[in-house]
Parts: structure tokens; sequence; C-alpha cells
């Protein structure tokens, strides 16, 4: 099992400091064409100014302790809102990326799950 939380984490740790670094280094692939609702919905989230490099930041951030090994129980909790929020607006907005948030939603769940331990003080009185 030790084993295959490394694995989950440097997994979902490579992929966070992928979208990451594309973002703020504008590299990679042009996005592909969206139906009307995703690009009004991303539209929405570029012209609010702070959202997105906030969430980039984040998934840097996390990406980075998902590698080391390090505050890996913080970076489970920073990271699960964003990882939420992502399963959600594929599954409405863009569904043909669906099964790379759904396998990121359940490695970050999984992750929750190994280091429940740590979890554990926040939920008893």
């Amino acid at each position: 099992m030790k084993i295959a939380t490394i694995i989950v984490r440097v997994l979902i740790g490579l992929l966070l400091l992928f979208a990451s670094i594309t973002y703020f280094f504008n590299i990679g692939p042009a996005q592909p064409a969206a139906t009307e609702e995703f690009k009004a919905f991303s539209t929405g989230l570029i012209t609010s100014v702070y959202i997105f490099p906030l969430a980039k930041a984040i998934e840097f951030l996390c990406g980075l302790s998902f590698l080391s090994g390090k505050y890996v129980t913080l970076a489970n909790i920073l990271i699960l809102p964003i990882t939420i929020n992502i399963l959600l607006i594929n599954y409405f907005l863009s569904p043909e990326n669906l099964p790379i948030a759904i396998a990121m939603f359940l490695g970050n769940l999984f992750l929750i799950y190994r280091y429940w331990n740590n979890y554990k003080s926040v939920f008893t009185p």
C-alpha cells in the first residue's frame, strides 16, 4: 500500500505541476474547440483576474508538495476544492476530459484516506 501511495502522490504531483507550469509560461498545446458554455465560463474566470492565477499557484505548490513528500496532509486539503471544481467543470461543460478529472479526484481521495490519521484530530470534539 505504501508503494501505491507514492505512485499516486507522484502522478498527481506531476499532473498538477504540468497544469500550472503550462499556464504560467503559456506553453503547451492550443486549447481544443470548446462549447459556448465552457467558453463563457472560462472567460468569466479569466476576467475575474485573480481566481485562475490563485488556483494555478495552489496547484503548483501542492504539486511540489506531492513530489517532495513534505506537507502532503496540508496539500491534500488545499487541493481538494480545486479537484472537486475540476471534476464538476468537466462533468457539466467538457465531458471529453472527464476521465482525467475523475482520476485526479479519486487520487486525492485515496491520499486523504492514506493520511487519515493526520486528519483525525480535526474531527474529534
